[in-house]
């Protein structure tokens, strides 16, 4: 071995190891790499190049629908809160918090961060963030109902006062809506100033997000000169850039061709669990769907491992036990065991609500007519539709006429406002901000905006719901939601599927890459490109 060679080998051994000691983040994580910086190890430069399916398409605003995901995993804004990778809550643009009364909280801020134009991040820059969210004119704003007003305490500190007891106040603060702009942004449309590791330098709509790194970044300076976000819907496409070395990453890699990319010696595949889960919305104001024995059986008709290894190439995800996977460990009922297909469970259940198949044709009627079901799903994710397929056909196995419909997401939304759908097949992050409450309230309490397209009411879960706010007690808390999850078991107005894992390609010479559950972070200060 040369003398050369191993002072290569040696570099690289230190990068590594930087690169490992800087995936556990905690409140010394300044100190850790400000030490690293001055030792010069994980200084890497270079230009990467990233290939992603999810992009902003109008603004790049945070605060206008889901712009804030784009934006946060790009790593242009922050927020006062956030998840590592292992979904543990850690202060981000705040320093800490404290519960001043069961509606106050004081939140103090990090001092010394500045905004991408060398502007302080302060209280007034933080209380006018969080205000936008609160706009009338803010299309999420009802998710932010519970927060009575937002004002300055001191230079480094705000005041959050809610309506009523609100536990999960803290995490909804993660939620990238929520990011923290500078108060000299003119355009945010057009513009985006942040804190984050790194500053666009060019944005084009439908095509790319140019970055440059963010020298003065507060937790240390990124290891990437500059970046560029190709905007590339179509999976294949996006896999064949990888291939053809346009560009070093790629997301979304197709499952049918995860195989052969993960023998490829070039290239290094990611594959983690999400907090996406994939479900039936039933529609209970019709019939027979309002009968919950027919809801039941169309649970039980369900064989999800084979969905998962049919539709998703078995590599796109796991069968689900409930709405919550087990990334979320505080929130998931353990003692809920994954429903088992039951064809035979699944036509009594049928039979006791009145189909039957009186003609001897195959194929249950209700009410003398023939019973058919179609799902409606829509184009945004490719695994939906194969899903679907895969989901019509178990249903017409115990005698269902099943058919599939695929649309645009905002006709389907529309569809089911209307209320016209049987069942719609969608995927959601079930914890954007990392509490149960954020999944719980909006499809299982009464007043939610997807129990009403569902109908689904329920007294009691309205009650643990409004119990599991206003209890502090993370302990209790979790109490709570695994009765709620155990009862929309039982009277299933939605019926999970499955949860899908996050499938990113990368050449080998990328290093420092973490997958973050959540699909809010991806681009950190830590990626960086082997010299």
């Amino acid at each position: 071995m040369s003398k050369k060679y191993r002072i290569t080998v040696l570099v690289m051994l230190l990068v590594m190891a930087t690169v490992l000691g800087s995936l556990c983040i905690d409140q010394k994580s300044d100190e850790k790499t400000a030490t690293a910086n001055q030792s010069g190890v994980q200084s890497q430069g270079g230009a990467l190049r990233y290939a992603t399916a999810f992009y902003p398409e109008d603004t790049l605003d945070p605060a206008v629908k889901w712009t804030g995901w784009y934006m946060r995993e790009a790593g242009v804004y922050e927020t006062l809160f956030s998840y590592d990778e292992n979904m543990n809550l850690r202060p981000e643009l705040a320093s800490k918090y404290e519960k001043i009364s069961d509606t106050e909280w004081r939140i103090y801020l990090r001092d010394g961060v500045k905004f991408h134009d060398g502007t302080s991040m302060n209280a007034d820059a933080v209380v006018n963030s969080l205000n936008r969210v609160l706009d009338d004119n803010n299309s999420r704003k009802v998710e932010y109902n519970f927060i009575q007003s937002i004002s300055k305490y001191s230079d480094d500190a705000i005041t959050i006062k809610t309506n009523s007891t609100y536990a999960p106040t803290i995490a909804s603060l993660t939620d990238p809506i929520t990011s923290i702009v500078s108060p000299s942004s003119k355009d945010l449309n057009t513009t985006a100033i942040g804190t984050g590791p790194f500053k666009v330098k060019s944005y084009t709509k439908d095509v790319n997000l140019v970055l440059e790194k963010n020298e003065n970044y507060w937790n240390g300076t990124p290891k990437l000169d500059n970046v560029t976000i190709y905007f590339v819907k179509d999976d294949m496409t996006r896999l064949f850039k990888l291939e053809s070395d346009e560009v070093d990453i790629a997301d979304g890699i197709p499952q049918s061709e995860v195989a052969e990319l993960k023998n490829n010696s070039d290239y290094t595949l990611y594959s983690n669990a999400t907090l996406r889960t994939y479900f039936l919305y039933v529609n209970m104001n019709k019939e027979p769907l309002n009968n919950v024995k027919v809801r039941q059986a169309l649970n039980c008709a369900l064989d999800r491992q084979q969905i998962v290894d049919t539709a998703l190439e078995g590599v796109g995800g796991t069968p689900a036990k409930s709405f919550f996977p087990s990334v979320m460990n505080w929130s998931i009922n353990n003692k809920i065991d994954m429903v088992s297909q039951d064809e035979q469970k699944a036509r009594s259940l049928l039979t006791e609500a009145g189909l039957n198949d009186t003609n001897g044709d195959g194929w249950l009627e209700y009410n003398g007519k023939p019973f058919e079901l179609n799902i409606k799903t829509y184009t945004g994710r490719p695994q939906l539709k194969p899903a679907a397929e895969v989901i019509a056909t178990q249903f017409e196995s115990i005698g269902i006429k099943t058919s599939v419909t695929v649309l645009e997401s905002g006709a389907l939304t529309d569809d089911m406002n209307k209320g016209d759908y049987d069942l719609a097949l969608y995927a959601w992050t079930v914890a954007t901000t990392g509490d149960p409450d954020y999944f719980i309230s909006k499809h299982f309490e009464s007043t939610g905006a997807e129990a009403q397209k569902t109908g689904y009411s329920n007294p009691q879960v309205d009650e643990w719901i409004k119990a599991g706010e206003q209890t502090m007690n993370q302990t209790q808390r979790k109490e709570y939601y695994d009765k709620v999850q155990e009862q929309v078991l039982e009277d299933c107005p939605e019926i999970s599927v499955f949860y899908q894992n996050s499938i990113v390609g990368a050449n080998k010479k990328v290093g420092g890459i973490k997958q973050f559950p959540n699909e809010i972070s991806f681009l950190t200060k830590d990626i960086y490109i082997k010299q």
